[in-house]
């Protein structure tokens, strides 16, 4: 099983490189967003019912939801400010995401160009005076030439799912920050 795998990663050849760089960047930007958008990041429960029933804001330090309140406390009055600012605090929660599309429509186009890549070498192996090959060796070939593509659709697959999921809790995130940025434009100043 071991070689086998070494097999497969021996077959992608030199494109395992760029795929392996896909991987990392996949892990890592999954990793990151998820942990940056868990909830206590975004939206705290203490700073949320705070705003819903218009109580002294207190709570959920560092957040999103905080830092849109601190900025509407420091412009009051200027409700366009306010929702620009929130608008770019979507914008960074949205940072990464659009890179997992590009890999989730990369990885399986350097996977297959490896395939052909290898495929060329399987068939130019073949000569006019050499007659058939060994169908073992060339079998063994072909399957190790596809071996690239798989690698590349394995990277792809968590790509579109990840960034789905991610893409959509986003998407949540801005639907509830929309409905608590209104209530926190109608609260009156502090004086």
């Amino acid at each position: 099983m071991f070689f086998a795998a070494i097999d497969i990663f021996r077959g992608a050849d030199l494109l395992i490189y760029p795929l392996a760089l896909c991987s990392l960047v996949l892990v890592f930007i999954l990793v990151e967003r998820s942990y940056a958008l868990r909830r206590s990041a975004i939206l705290p429960d203490d700073l949320v019912d705070a705003v819903v029933a218009g109580r002294p804001i207190s709570g959920g330090e560092h957040s999103v939801l905080s830092r849109i309140v601190a900025f509407s406390e420091q412009h009051p009055g200027d409700p366009d400010a306010v929702k620009a600012f929130a608008r770019l605090e979507l914008v960074r929660m949205e940072r990464g995401i659009p890179y997992l599309d590009v890999i989730y429509a990369g990885a399986p186009l350097i996977g297959l160009t490896g395939t052909v890549w290898a495929l060329i070498r399987v068939f130019s192996s073949l000569t006019v005076e050499g007659g058939l090959p060994d169908p073992v060796k060339f079998t063994s070939g072909v399957s190790l030439a596809l071996s690239a593509t798989v690698i590349g659709l394995l990277i792809a697959v968590p790509a579109l799912v990840g960034g789905g999921v991610l893409q959509r809790r986003v998407d949540k995130y801005a639907a509830q920050l929309d409905v608590l940025l209104e209530r926190i434009l109608a609260r009156k100043p502090v004086a």
